[in-house]
This record gives C-alpha cells, structure tokens and sequence, in this order.
C-alpha cells in the first residue's frame, strides 16, 4: 500500500533544508512514496525546488498564488513558462481565488488568475486551484478557460451540489485533513456523491492537519491518517481506497504508476 500526497507546502513546513529533506524521508517511511510540492511564490518555489529536484518521488507545481498578487515578482510569467520545462515539475499552481482574505482586489485577483490558466493551457499542463469565498467566479471562469489538461479544485470545501456542477469540467476534488473533521458534514456529503476516479488527497501541510493529529505540526506523513477516514466513510478497504487514489494522482498528473 503506498499513499500520494498532491498537495504540500514544503517550504512553509521548515526552512531548514535538511529539515525539508527529513519531511520526505519521514513520508516515505509512512508509505507517502509521492508529493506534489506547492509554492506560494515563484522566490520560495526556487528555493524548495533546488533542495528537492533531485529526491525520488518529490515533483513540483510552479504558480503565483492569490495572496501575491499585489508582488508576484519580476518577469514572474516568464519565469513560470521557464519552470515548467523544468524536470519533475508537473503542473501550474496554486493559483486561484481568494476573497476571505481579500488580497488586492478581487479584479487583480482574477486577471491573475486568468493569465496562469492560459499559460498552463499554452504548456499543456494541468492547473492547481485555490478557491476561498469565490465559488461562483471560480467555477464562470474555470467554464471558459479550463486548460484541456484539466484541474483539481484543491482542499476542496464547497458542497455537493457546487460539486455536481464542477463534475461537468474536467476537474477533480482534493480532499485535506479537514475532512476528518466531525463539523465537516458538508465535505462527508461531497464525497458521499463524487465518483471514485475523479477523488485526490492532500496533506495541504503545514496546514489543516487530521483531528488524530491536532496537537502536531502537520506534515506529508499524515496524509494516510486522511485516507482512512475516508476509507471508513466510503465504506470501502483502506487498500482498495489508497491504490486508487494513486491511480488517480498519477493520471492526473500524467505520471507512470
């Protein structure tokens, strides 16, 4: 049984080198043989990729997420069009919008964000989307201009019936530690109605650790914490569930299994 983390921010874990080495080293020992890891911005994004573009199993998504929108940096399109041609880096994220927040203003927000899904759909890549209190104008502009390589809606935290809308795009539905909590009911109900092929899970550390593990700084390792409430909510075996999980995230990201 092996896991696929599709979504961890390695460079907000620590920022110790060694220490984001050690992250990995620790998630394989849980069986996490796959990360995707997340950049915020295109400066921690060169950071993180030169100490892990070289450990098996760690691929990377280069992208300016919404809260950089007032600063996503010099040349930053160019230097996105230039990361993706870069080894093990597989897909443009996380990009997105964010109004609980309210980075800049929600017209900046959306030019941004419409100017990656065009540079992932000139690359050929799949997208990675943060959606936070913009339901509605994610899913208006992901209907016009979703890449053909298709997106995740990660962390997914609408409901199901935004679900049943979004299942009409090519899009699929990351699923974080926050599912594995009792208040969650509206993301119990989601995954309840989603087809099995269309399910991701993520560890979104250092964020939304799983309630088994409240207490600790969250990391790629608890993401078959995750998977086993899943397993136990879809009623189906953990083993069954992880293997294919990990079909999913490879296909998704056009990885070989």
């Amino acid at each position: 049984m092996q896991f696929f983390d599709t979504h961890a921010h390695i460079g907000l874990i620590y920022e110790s080198s060694i220490e984001r080495v050690r992250v990995v080293q620790k998630a394989k020992q849980a069986q996490v043989n796959r990360i995707i890891s997340i950049c915020n911005s295109l400066h921690d994004f060169s950071q993180v990729y030169e100490t892990l573009k070289s450990v098996p199993g760690v691929y990377h998504a280069i992208g300016v997420a919404p809260s950089e929108v007032m600063n996503p940096g010099k040349d930053w399109i160019s230097t996105i069009e230039q990361g993706l041609k870069l080894p093990n880096v597989v897909a443009l994220g996380e990009t997105g919008l964010d109004y609980f927040r309210k980075f800049g203003d929600k017209r900046s927000q959306i030019e941004l964000f419409i100017t990656e899904l065009e540079i992932a759909a000139k690359a050929d890549v799949p997208v990675i989307i943060h959606n936070r209190d913009a339901g509605k104008d994610v899913l208006d502009i992901l209907s016009e201009r979703l890449p053909p390589a298709g997106g995740v809606l990660h962390c997914y935290s609408e409901n199901a019936a935004y679900a049943k809308k979004a299942l009409d795009l090519n899009l699929y539905f990351s699923f974080a530690g926050n599912l594995t909590y009792r208040n969650a009911r509206n993301l119990h109900e989601t995954v309840l109605n989603l087809p099995l092929d269309r399910i991701l899970v993520e560890s979104e550390s250092p964020f939304m650790v799983p309630a088994e593990h409240l207490k600790e700084r969250n990391v790629p390792a608890f993401v078959p914490s995750t998977v086993r409430f899943l397993a136990d909510l879809l009623d189906i075996e953990m083993e069954e569930l992880a293997d294919q999980l990990w079909k999913n995230s490879c296909k998704f990201f056009r990885l070989p299994e």
